[in-house]
């Protein structure tokens, strides 16, 4: 084997040697000389030159440089021949074939080159590697000497790093995010022959935190603006599991709500209005109304008044109240619903009545009633005693953890006798006791209603709950089996059932979760919800859909006014590997959403509020209307901010100009309640009475009550509908001849109060026409008085009897006409009062009448004055002398006394007024 250096081929460009010799035999020749060497191979960069003929000696030298790169060896054969005989070379010999081998020697040329322009690690503070990430390079050259590195260094000073010769570099400390996030390292390598790379490679690793499973990107405080609609809750957030082999990830999320309301953000107008917006029928009657002039019996019971508006009333174990008769049907039509929102807990070793049907006087039989007893819920039932004397159910009996757990819950039974059916919360529950019992003896007791306890006598007789033998005070009756805790939406609705779909409605919230799955993440992740809406439960194998069914969950208010506050949230979460154990630990994330204020509206009512009406119209069929052109609008008022930048004068102040401004506008939502009341004097239902068209009521789904109060409209219904009932309500009056004016003040509201319009009040003046009298004159003058006549002294001795008589007679028949006159007189007298009155309250509506052009004034009455010392002088002549001076002056006086106090009160209270 042969080798051939290559840097002498390169450096100094001369062929090398390669010496042969060959001995070739003879035949015919004593000497043989070698002529020449044969190569034989394609491509082969070498030739053979004979440098002795006679000794057969040789070289093999290379046609061109050689590139150990390309081929680090060649191998081929190579033949010697002879001169051949004669002198032209025929008959030329060659000798065998001989193998020549030639490696190629290498130089180094070439510096190593990195494989990657850069390289990127991440490291979790806190923890020492043993190899972070490995760097490689390469060189070029063929020999194993030149083309290895043996050396990696780097470069950058003073970093907590080292890198061995392999490439790995690992740290030589604890890394802490704190302190660097990131390090970038310059590192370069040497291959054997010492030669450094040609270009340093950038190297950069990260620090991370230390990694700790949970979700990550999860903003704790989420505020919501009314009216909006839905507002996505976790919009960057992601689940951390520290590269552990997942299998399988569920989590819940919780809205947490029990503190508003009933449970939840639900509307807050009536129970009753609930009900019919609901879809329930007619026939239902609420038991726990808002104290109104028209349900009054509620009045007194404490109240929640924390839940913006709820109506919810406290028991606490001291209260309860009567239902008046003929309220509800104490001898209820099957079939029937109760329904009721209640709050209760812890549970107790004695009877709380919710609700109760009981004798009145003399006994103490329960005739049906609701209550808890020991986180029971108890329906008493007892039939009627024209029922077959046989055991049927009496009580049923549901054990159930919402009773005692201090949370609102929705109950409503079913009652289709012998069956009874629960829903609480929209779900069913079936008794799991049923007791029986006899129907009730005949009586003729009355029965009394009541809530929060039982009605019953204290006659010591035992009862069919419980016995009774302690005195109460004050009395021969008394309250028991108190309840304790909040009850709402008390109803009973006779003669017929109510479906499931109305129970959903009436517990569903306004405002719940929502999620909007993505296409491409709907099949592979499963999403729950609890019927109202306040949970879900998410479950995954897949990280990447699971976190973006998570961005998509949103919170949805649906309430035109929603209650604000704060609604708190929670995340718990359940992941799992593949040996289906908990292997990663996801801490609970909580946060709250923060429901706005909302923009509230300002109802305002308008119209006319003073007019006159004559006293025909109060009397007649239709009676007078009282808001014959009312409206009713409702404003929000916002800052707006301002569109273009006040100018600022110069020489101004420099204090900031406020960029924003206030507008009203006006928007449309429901009333639910409109009362007219009297202002004073209650009316008095033997001459007087407001009235509305029922058929118009009925026609928009409103309700009226009545009393001596006034009334009241009650149903959810638009400001226009209610607008144009309220145009109808009339006052009648028949008995008008001392009325002057009557005053009424109408309130509408929204939700159940939470919204109250100003009080309009109404004035209404009754025009009383006068009929003229004869002989009137405006001056009161001194009648002439007929002188006395005095007779001359006559002896009339034959008639004293005669005289006597008369003059017993005379003084008799002078005092009746004198009581007559005076009579007479006191009559007149008190005309012109209510004359002057009249007059005097004329004089200040007209002075009224220039200042409010919307006055309505159907005629003028007459101001009369009346004379009363003017008669006919052809029928009153004979009674004139009879009249005593004094009697008539005292009385001229007292006529004219009235009349100045009265036009000195009327200029008094025009000056005041002007």
């Amino acid at each position: 084997m042969l080798s051939i250096v290559k840097n002498v081929w390169v450096c100094f460009y001369f062929f090398p040697l390669f010496w042969l010799s060959s001995k070739i035999g003879c035949n015919f020749y004593p000497l043989c000389e070698i002529c020449g060497f044969r190569i034989h191979g394609q491509n082969v960069p070498f030739e053979a030159v004979v440098l002795d003929k006679s000794t057969g000696e040789g070289v093999i030298r290379a046609k061109d440089k050689l590139d150990c790169e390309l081929q680090k060896e060649h191998t081929f054969t190579i033949q010697a021949y002879d001169c051949g005989e004669g002198p032209d070379g025929a008959n030329m010999k060659k000798s065998h074939k001989a193998t020549v081998h030639i490696q190629v020697n290498d130089i180094n040329e070439y510096s190593p080159v990195f494989k990657e322009k850069s390289y990127k690690a991440t490291v979790i503070e806190g923890k020492k590697y043993d190899s972070i990430l490995k760097v490689e390079a390469v060189d070029a050259d063929c020999s194993f000497q030149f083309s290895q590195i043996c050396n990696y260094e780097i470069v950058t000073p003073d970093v907590p790093f080292t890198i061995d010769k392999d490439g790995y570099i690992k740290n030589t400390e604890k890394l802490s995010y704190g302190k660097e996030r990131m390090y970038k390292l310059t590192v370069t390598a040497y291959d054997c022959g010492k030669n450094r790379a040609s270009e340093d490679v950038l190297v950069k690793i990260s620090v991370k935190p230390t990694c700790k499973p949970g979700w990550q990107g999860f903003n704790k405080r989420i505020e919501y603006e009314p009216g909006t609609g839905s507002l996505a809750l976790f919009p960057s957030m992601h689940l951390e599991t520290c590269d552990e082999p997942i299998t399988s990830i569920q989590a819940s999320i919780e809205l947490e709500t029990n503190h508003i309301g009933k449970g939840c953000d639900r509307d807050t107008y009536s129970e009753k209005s609930l009900h019919k917006l609901c879809g329930a029928s007619t026939g239902t009657v609420e038991l726990l109304p808002a104290p109104s002039s028209s349900a009054n019996w509620t009045v007194g019971l404490p109240t929640d008044n924390g839940h913006d508006s709820d109506q919810v009333f406290e028991f606490n174990g001291t209260q309860a109240i009567k239902v008046p008769e003929g309220v509800v049907s104490t001898t209820l039509k099957e079939p029937f619903t109760i329904s009721v929102w209640m709050r209760h807990g812890p549970g107790a070793h004695e009877k709380e009545t919710i609700l109760c049907n009981s004798d009145k006087t003399e006994m103490n039989r329960h005739h049906y009633s609701l209550y808890v007893h020991n986180c029971r819920l108890i329906l008493l039932l007892r039939q009627d005693p024209s029922e077959a004397e046989n055991y049927k159910p009496a009580e049923f009996h549901w054990k159930l953890d919402q009773v005692c757990d201090k949370e609102w819950h929705h109950y409503v039974l079913n009652v289709e006798f012998p069956t009874v059916s629960l829903f609480v919360d929209g779900t069913t529950f079936e008794p799991f006791l049923v007791t029986e019992d006899y129907p009730l003896h005949a009586s003729k007791i009355e029965t009394q209603l009541t809530i929060g306890a039982c009605w019953q006598e204290n006659s010591g007789h035992e009862n069919d709950t419980e016995t009774v033998s302690e005195p109460a005070p004050g009395g021969n009756a008394r309250m028991a089996q108190f309840f304790r805790g909040n009850l709402a939406g008390l109803m009973i609705r006779s003669g017929k059932l109510e479906n499931k779909k109305v129970i959903d409605c009436l517990y569903t919230c306004k405002e719940g979760l929502d999620v909007q799955l993505p296409e491409e993440v709907a099949s592979a992740v499963k999403v729950e919800f609890n019927p109202n809406q306040s949970s879900l439960t998410v479950e995954g194998d897949d990280i990447d859909a699971f976190d973006k069914v998570m961005q998509h969950i949103s919170y949805l208010n649906s309430r035109q006014f929603p209650t604000p506050g704060i609604r708190h949230l929670r995340v718990s979460t359940a992941v799992k590997c593949f040996n289906e154990e908990t292997c990663v630990s996801v801490p609970d994330v909580e946060g709250y959403v923060m429901v706005l204020q909302p923009e509230e509206p300002k109802i305002s009512l308008s119209g006319i509020d003073h007019f006159a009406r004559g006293a025909a119209e109060f009397e007649s069929q239709e009676g007078v209307t009282l808001f014959p052109e009312l409206r009713i609008v409702s404003t929000i008022t916002r800052e707006v901010e301002a569109d273009a930048e006040p100018e600022v004068t110069e020489g101004a102040d420099d204090d900031p100009t406020v960029q924003e401004t206030v507008v009203s506008e006006e928007i449309m939502h429901n009333l639910d309640t409109c009362e007219v009341t009297a202002v004073g004097d209650e009316l008095d239902g033997e001459h007087e009475s407001l009235e509305v068209d029922l058929a118009q009521l009925q026609q928009r789904g409103l309700e009226m009550s009545s009393s001596n109060l006034g009334l009241v409209i009650t149903g959810v219904n638009t400001m226009a509908n209610y607008e144009q009932v309220l145009h109808l309500i009339r006052y009648k009056n028949w008995h008008t001849e001392a009325l002057f004016d009557r005053k009424f003040k109408l309130v509408c509201s929204e939700l159940n109060g939470r919204y109250i319009s100003n009080d309009f009040k109404v004035e209404v003046n009754v025009i009383h026409t006068a009929s003229p009298v004869e002989h009137a004159n405006n001056a009161m003058v001194q009648p002439n008085f007929i002188n006395p006549v005095h007779h001359a002294s006559v002896d009339l001795s034959g008639h004293n009897l005669v005289n006597a008589h008369q003059a017993s007679v005379v003084p008799s028949a002078a005092t009746i006409v004198i009581v007559v006159c005076v009579s007479f007189l006191v009559f007149m007298i008190i005309l012109g009062v209510f004359r002057i009155r009249a007059a005097h309250q004329r004089t200040m509506r007209d002075q009224e009448n220039g200042k409010e052009n919307e006055m309505d004034w159907d005629d003028s009455a007459l101001t009369i004055t009346v004379n009363p010392m003017e008669v006919n002088t052809h029928t009153h002549t004979l009674w004139t002398p009879l009249c005593p001076q004094e009697v008539m002056n005292r009385i001229l006086s007292e006529i004219q006394t009235v009349s100045m106090a009265a036009n000195e009160s009327s200029i008094q209270e025009s000056w005041t007024q002007q």
